[in-house]
């Protein structure tokens, strides 16, 4: 009988098995790339894929595209991964003290010892200089907006603190892409994009419920509140209202911008992407089960997909 495979030293908890950050990383690197979440990468996805929407839907909207917009694209791809590893650190460096008392967070770089605080404020600090010069190749608004966008990653690590509806915080940091890619290729903050970041926080409601259900006993016990908590075992029903907002919201987002814009058959797809969306959601409440965290942590890992399924659909309109 063989031997099962040596768990990496210093690998946290909920991470990918087999990631390249405990595999091949230089080993000095890995406590403050586990902090960054780069051994979890679907965090970087679900930030990212909010700034793909935005980007799309406004070239649809102008009818015109350029090489600036590709740089737009990859812009947003380096500063999701930054931002998110920004982001990700203040928030274990505010949730120290609570991440040693969950079993799913204990090993976290932090409250597991492979980093200090000073240590995790400079590698923080780092990140988000690289993605405020990445910022800085944007127009103005778009400019402003980045920067507004501190607020709520800011306040997220707290509103758990204080409100039974932190996912709703989590929305708004997670989902501001939309109106800044929007943005860097108009030029101007326009209607159709704070829909289509209305239906994203919707989609992060969705989701990080699923999520912070792996959480619910250690979060009692503690005193954090989560929408996992607040809803319970009536979660399946509260699901299907964020399915519903989300893809609504996201069909009237496509319609405004394109609806002038396009031939029918772009606009038929651009209206089909949340359609598909919506199926794939519904195929995770199919399969959800609020008592098994490996489903739960499987399920939220396929909001990939499920983010993916519109934006295939927009850019096949786009390239019409």
């Amino acid at each position: 009988m063989q031997d099962s495979p040596a768990t990496p030293e210093g690998q946290v908890a909920d991470a990918v098995s087999g990631n390249w950050v405990d595999t091949t990383a230089p080993a000095w690197s890995r406590p403050y790339l586990r902090l960054s979440r780069a051994d979890r990468p679907i965090g970087t996805w679900l930030l990212l894929i909010p700034c793909w929407w935005g980007l799309t839907l406004s070239m649809l909207n102008s009818g015109n595209a350029s090489w600036y917009d590709a740089w737009i694209a990859l812009g947003c791809a380096i500063g999701a991964f930054l931002m998110r590893g920004a982001g990700c650190t203040w928030n274990d460096i505010t949730d120290r003290k609570f991440d040693g008392q969950v079993e799913r967070t204990r090993s976290r770089p932090i409250p597991s010892g492979q980093v200090s605080v000073k240590g995790a404020l400079i590698w923080m600090a780092m990140q988000a200089l690289i993605s405020f010069a990445i910022l800085l190749t944007f127009p103005p608004m778009a400019i402003v907006l980045g920067v507004i966008s501190l607020v709520p990653v800011c306040v997220y690590p707290f509103a758990k603190r204080f409100t039974w509806w932190p996912q709703v915080f989590l929305g708004l940091a997670f989902n501001w892409g939309a109106l800044l890619a929007w943005t860097a290729h108009s030029g101007a903050l326009e209607a159709p994009a704070i829909v289509l970041y209305m239906s994203g926080i919707a989609w992060t409601l969705f989701y990080d419920t699923i999520y912070a259900h792996q959480d619910t006993e250690d979060d009692a016990l503690i005193g954090i509140k989560s929408t996992a908590r607040l809803f319970g075992d009536k979660t399946p029903k509260w699901m299907v209202r964020f399915l519903v907002a989300t893809t609504g919201l996201m069909l009237i987002a496509g319609i405004t911008a394109v609806l002038d814009s396009v031939s029918v058959i772009a606009l038929a797809l651009v209206c089909a992407g949340p359609w598909a969306m919506g199926w794939h959601m519904m195929w995770q409440l199919r399969g959800l089960d609020l008592e098994d965290n490996g489903k739960l942590l499987q399920l939220f890992r396929a909001n990939r997909d499920t983010g993916m399924i519109p934006l295939l659909f927009f850019l096949v309109a786009l390239a019409l």
